[in-house]
């Protein structure tokens, strides 16, 4: 929720301005038109969270743009996933406050620290899978989460995740991220008691498909609770996980 919805909520408390007021005041603008794009700026009235930019097959220009009009209206922790680097260092000359992540290509606007809540755990069948798996982790942390790092922890080696089972059973939600097979999911199913969502890569040989041999794998998957996202979709993956994360932080304390 951004500077100004707080502002509002603050005037009908305080009886400034009535509930019925507030809400039209806050149908008056749900968008900014920019012409190229629409910023949606109550999506965290309705989703618990901001919009975040996909960049790919954006401009730089229109990427600045975007992130111009969120902070004229006082939003922080701007995500903006899938981009160059070339385009990282645009938007760092334009915008007084940006961090670039090579590794998960994404970077954050006008990051503000928080309180981590809760617990989730990003796990990585190989080393390969770190780029997916930093998307994922980067954005669950920019959402809030407290997020565990569990890299290299494949089905080829299993003890290197059996050791990390406490870490496990005490997440509120695991984000699995495998190529290959994409075996490490059902695995991490089996052992924990929270919600597991599944995240395939493209990283593999010749009858991996680019992927989908773990994709259906993990549709697949005789585990309960395993949800699964696109191929190498590890931005869906860590904000699925940071939803969850909230929702079970807020009930359990």
């Amino acid at each position: 929720m951004n500077n100004d919805m707080l502002a509002l909520l603050n005037k009908v408390k305080s009886g400034e301005v009535s509930p019925h007021q507030a809400l039209l005041s806050l149908k008056m603008e749900p968008f900014a038109d920019l012409g190229y794009a629409k910023a949606d700026l109550h999506r965290s009235l309705r989703q618990g969270a901001d919009e975040v930019i996909y960049g790919e097959g954006k401009t730089p220009e229109q990427i600045t743009g975007i992130i111009t009009a969120m902070r004229e209206r006082s939003f922080e922790n701007i995500l903006v996933t899938r981009i160059q680097q070339e385009t990282a260092d645009y938007i760092h000359g334009k915008t007084d406050d940006f961090i670039y992540h090579p590794i998960a290509r994404l970077g954050v606007a006008y990051s503000r620290s928080r309180d981590p809540l809760g617990s989730v755990v990003i796990a990585s069948g190989g080393t390969s899978d770190i780029p997916v798996c930093e998307e994922a982790a980067l954005t669950a942390e920019t959402l809030g989460s407290r997020v565990t790092r569990l890299y290299d922890v494949g089905v080829a080696g299993l003890h290197r995740l059996l050791s990390n089972s406490g870490v496990l059973m005490d997440a509120k939600a695991v984000v699995a991220v495998a190529g290959m097979e994409g075996a490490l999911a059902s695995v991490i199913g089996g052992l924990c008691d929270c919600p597991v969502i599944a995240v395939p890569t493209s990283v593999g040989y010749g009858a991996s498909f680019g992927g989908l041999s773990a994709l259906l794998c993990m549709l697949n998957s005789c585990a309960s609770g395993v949800s699964v996202v696109n191929i190498d979709n590890g931005f869906g993956g860590g904000y699925l996980a940071a939803m969850i994360n909230r929702q079970a932080s807020v009930t359990l304390g």
